[in-house]
C-alpha cells in the first residue's frame, strides 16, 4: 500500500457492497478513507479490517470506520452510496457536517439522485454511473464479481479533478458530456435485469439462458427507450433497441453468476430500489403518455412481494 501523504480524504456514506468496493480500493491505493455504515459493518471493519475478495486479488485494508455522519466533516470527497429510499434523509443530515468545497458523488442506482440530493439538502452532488458486481457476504467482507468502473460528467474542473483522483488509485473513471444519457444507459439494463432476477430468484446468466425471460427483457428495453425518446434523452449507442438488447445480454454474460441488487434485497426481506428503476419508468411513462405495461407489472410484483416480506414479524 502506498503512503497516504498528499491524498485527499474520503468518506464513504452507506458503506456496503458498492461503497465498500470503491472505498476499499481507494484505501488500498493510499487514500485516507472513513467508512460510514451500520454498526455490524463498522464493528467488523474496526476489529478485522475490510476484506477485499476481488476478481484480481484478495487483500485486507484498514480504513477508519464510524456509524456517525459527523465522521465526514473533514472529507474532500464523499462517496454517497445509500439506497435511494434513504437519499433525502441522509443527505439532509450529511449537509450539516461537510465542508462547502467537499465533492459529493452519487454512486446510486437510478437517474435522478443528484437532483434529489440537491432538492433535499442543497448539496450539489455529482452524478456517477457505477458499473460493478459486488456483494457483502459477511460483515466487513466485499466480494467482487466483475467490472469496477465509473462514468461521471459533464466536464468541469471539479469533475475532471475527481476523475484524475480515481485514476490515481487505479479505478477507471471516464468523463462524459452526456451524463444524462450515460445514466439512462445503465437504467435500461437495470430495468431489464434487476426485477426479473429478483422475482425469478435467478442469476443474470439464468435470465439470458431462458428464451421466455429474454422476451420480458426485450419488452422492458423497448419501453424504457420509448420513454427516453419522449423525454429527449439519448443513451449513447442505444438509440437502436437491438444495440440496447445486445448490451443487456453482454452484461448478463459478464456477470452471469451475479444476482441483482434487487434480488439480494428481496432475499434479505429488505426494501428494494424498484421505485427508482422500473417504477420510475412506469411513473414517467404515465406523465409522458408512453405505455409501459411490462415495467409497471415488474414494479408492481416486486412491491407486492417487498410489502409482504416487510409486514411479517
Amino acid at each position: 500500500m502506498t503512503s497516504q501523504t498528499n491524498w485527499p480524504k474520503v468518506a464513504v456514506v452507506g458503506a456496503g457492497a458498492v461503497g465498500g468496493y470503491f472505498g476499499g480500493l481507494l484505501a488500498r491505493g493510499g487514500a485516507p478513507v472513513t467508512m460510514i455504515g451500520r454498526p455490524v459493518f463498522v464493528d467488523a471493519v474496526r476489529q478485522n479490517g475490510l476484506r477485499l475478495d476481488t476478481a484480481q486479488f484478495q487483500e485486507t485494508v484498514h480504513p477508519e470506520a464510524s456509524t456517525e455522519l459527523a465522521a465526514a466533516k473533514d472529507a474532500d470527497y464523499v462517496l454517497f452510496c445509500v439506497k435511494t429510499t434513504d437519499t433525502a434523509a441522509t443527505s439532509q443530515e450529511l449537509a450539516k457536517h461537510i465542508r462547502a468545497d467537499c465533492a459529493v458523488l452519487s454512486l446510486q442506482n437510478g437517474v435522478n439522485n443528484a437532483e434529489e440530493i440537491r432538492k433535499a439538502s442543497g448539496i450539489e452532488a455529482l452524478p456517477a454511473v457505477v458499473y460493478v458486481a459486488a456483494s457483502v457476504p459477511s460483515p466487513g467482507v466485499v466480494k467482487h464479481f466483475g467490472r469496477g468502473d465509473l462514468v461521471i460528467g459533464p466536464h468541469s474542473a471539479k469533475v475532471d479533478g475527481t476523475a484524475a483522483f480515481f485514476e490515481r488509485a487505479k479505478l477507471p473513471c471516464r468523463v462524459s458530456d452526456n451524463i444524462d444519457g450515460e445514466l439512462w444507459t445503465k437504467l435500461v439494463w437495470n430495468c431489464a435485469l434487476n426485477a426479473v432476477s429478483g422475482l425469478g430468484r435467478v442469476t443474470y446468466g439464468e435470465i439470458i439462458a431462458s428464451n421466455d425471460a429474454k422476451r420480458i427483457v426485450e419488452a422492458v428495453v423497448h419501453e424504457v427507450l420509448a420513454v427516453a425518446r419522449k423525454k429527449g434523452i439519448h443513451p449513447p449507442g442505444l438509440e437502436n433497441p437491438k444495440a440496447a438488447l445486445a448490451g443487456a445480454y453482454r452484461i448478463g454474460q459478464q456477470m452471469s453468476a451475479t444476482r441483482s441488487s434487487t434480488a439480494q434485497d428481496m432475499a434479505r426481506g429488505k426494501r428494494t430500489e424498484i421505485d427508482a428503476l422500473n417504477g420510475y419508468i412506469a411513473r414517467l411513462g404515465a406523465e409522458l403518455d408512453v405505455p409501459t405495461p411490462v415495467n409497471h407489472t415488474l414494479y408492481t410484483l416486486v412491491k407486492l412481494q417487498e410489502n409482504s416480506l416487510q409486514s411479517k414479524p
